[in-house]
This record gives structure tokens, C-alpha cells and sequence, in this order.
């Protein structure tokens, strides 16, 4: 069997490359009709768009400048600077696209419509930055306080717009979503922290002279702060003891430290004075039935 091959027939490529070039010849009439109908449009889209993103970068650094010299938190700061600047942008961006001819009109319903989707999927989110703007302008507490919220206690390390970092007494950071801090119960003690100590003596002494002696004492203590007075008395007759309380302010960093050296100082200044820390005991009477 012989193989018979095939000439490509020279009218048929003739008739393809015709149809290549008035392709290309159709797609290069339309670029130079759209650059020769909108190239000044266009030109003049990008001089806007790149006049405004410069003045709205100046107009952030103006409104940095300001609320720095206002003293402002820095986080609420920053978050002003760069609003204004995004506002000042997606308003350029209208005009720039304007100056081309394309309508805004239903980009901006798409972008309410995802902007629903995605304030329903992310209204937990949302919610903790409403609530972290709310504390950086209402200033409940700032940088360095001790607060007490949702049952935990430590010093602010630092604020943000989702969540509020403290410390502890173990330096343990400790992030709370800022939803759960605003409208909950807020204790602000600032820098310090409470200590309540107690101790009992024995009813052989004058529990209002060993209350002036331990007034002595803690006058001398530098753990004590000096914002709040020491105040020491008599909290309860006990069955065993008198029983003395002690409250002072220690700062919240050094609290478990304050209070071992109070409750040392207080020992010490006890032992010196002979007097004596009782421990409990009962009474027991044997009562022998008559016959």
C-alpha cells in the first residue's frame, strides 16, 4: 500500500492568516480609539488620584501631629491619622473614576452589600473594636493602672482597638476582648493594690497599744504607698484571740513581696514586744454523773 500525503492547500492558509491579521488589525483600532478618546480623561483620572493620595498622607501626618500635641493615647492617635487618610482616598478614587465616565453608583451598592455580609460574620470582631474606640475616648483607665474586670486583676500593659493586654501579680499577660470590658462592673485602683492582713494576740494584752505599736512599724515600711493611709485596728474579739486587721496599699508589681515583709515586720515587732500570737484552744470540763 502506498501512503498518499496531503498538500495544504494554499488558498485555506491564505484564507487563516487573512482572518489573524483583521483580528489584530480590529484589536489595534480599538486600543487607538480608546486612547484617542480617553487618554485625556485618563491622564487627568491618574494627575487626580495621585495629587489626592499625596495630600490625604499630609493631611494624616497633620492629624498625627495634632493629637500627639494634644497628648492624646497613641493608639487613638494612629487610628485618626490613618481614618482620614482612607476617607480622603476612596473620595479621590470617586472623582478620579468619575473623570473617566464610569458610574460609581454600583460599585458602591456592592460594596454595602459585602460590607453587611461581613458585619454579620464578623460582628464579634466588630463589636471588640467599637468597644476598644470606646475605652480609648472615654479613658476609663489608662497605661500602668491596676483594674479588676470579669473576675481578673492586673496592670494595663497596653490598649488596643480589639483587645486590652494586662499583667498580673505573676507577670502573666493576660488579653481581654475589650467587648468584655466595657459595660461589665470596672474596678480602678490605679497603681496600687489592697492588702488586708490580720493577726491575733492574746487577750493578756492591750490590743489598743499593740494597734499604736504597729502604727510604728508600718510608718517605717517603704513597701506602704504613700497615696492611702495604713489603717490598723481591732476587727474582731475571737474566741481564742483578739483579733488586729491591717489595710494598706502596696504597688500592684510588688504586691506578693509587700506582703511578706509586712507580715515579717509584723512578727518582729511582736516578738520584740513579747507579745504573744496565741493559737486556738478549747476549754474542756469532765462533769462525773452523781449517783
Amino acid at each position: 500500500m502506498t501512503e498518499q500525503t496531503q498538500t495544504p492547500d494554499p488558498l485555506s492558509a491564505v484564507t487563516l492568516l487573512k482572518d489573524e491579521l483583521d483580528q489584530m488589525t480590529k484589536f489595534y483600532d480599538l486600543i487607538i480609539d480608546f486612547f484617542s478618546n480617553y487618554s485625556f480623561q485618563l491622564v487627568g483620572a491618574l494627575i487626580i488620584f495621585c495629587i489626592g493620595y499625596v495630600i490625604a498622607g499630609k493631611i494624616s501626618n497633620v492629624v498625627l501631629r495634632i493629637c500627639e500635641t494634644n497628648q492624646l493615647d497613641v493608639t487613638l492617635s494612629r487610628f485618626l491619622a490613618n481614618t482620614s487618610k482612607m476617607l480622603i482616598v476612596v473620595m479621590i478614587t470617586i472623582v478620579a473614576l468619575g473623570k473617566l465616565g464610569i458610574s460609581v453608583t454600583p460599585f458602591i451598592a456592592a460594596i454595602g452589600a459585602v460590607s453587611l455580609g461581613v458585619g454579620l460574620a464578623l460582628q464579634g470582631l466588630l463589636a471588640n473594636y467599637a468597644a476598644g474606640f470606646n475605652i480609648i475616648i472615654i479613658r476609663p483607665f489608662v497605661v500602668g493602672d491596676t483594674i479588676k474586670v470579669q473576675g481578673v486583676t492586673g496592670i494595663v500593659k497596653e490598649v488596643l482597638l480589639a483587645y486590652t493586654i494586662l499583667i498580673d501579680q505573676d507577670d502573666v499577660e493576660i488579653m481581654i476582648p475589650n467587648k468584655h470590658i466595657v459595660g461589665e462592673v470596672l474596678h480602678n485602683s490605679k497603681h496600687d493594690s489592697l492588702l488586708e492582713l490580720s493577726v491575733g494576740i492574746s487577750y493578756d494584752h492591750n490590743p489598743l497599744e499593740v494597734v499604736t505599736l504597729l502604727e510604728q512599724v508600718f510608718s517605717q515600711l517603704a513597701i506602704v504607698s504613700t497615696a492611702r493611709p495604713v489603717q490598723i485596728g481591732i476587727n474582731e474579739f475571737g474566741d481564742s484571740a483578739i483579733n488586729l486587721e491591717v489595710r494598706m496599699w502596696a504597688p500592684t508589681a510588688k504586691i506578693h513581696q509587700a506582703k511578706f515583709d509586712a507580715y515579717r515586720a509584723i512578727y518582729l515587732a511582736l516578738d520584740q514586744a513579747n507579745i504573744k500570737i496565741p493559737y486556738p484552744q478549747r476549754d474542756v470540763h469532765m462533769v462525773t454523773p452523781t449517783s
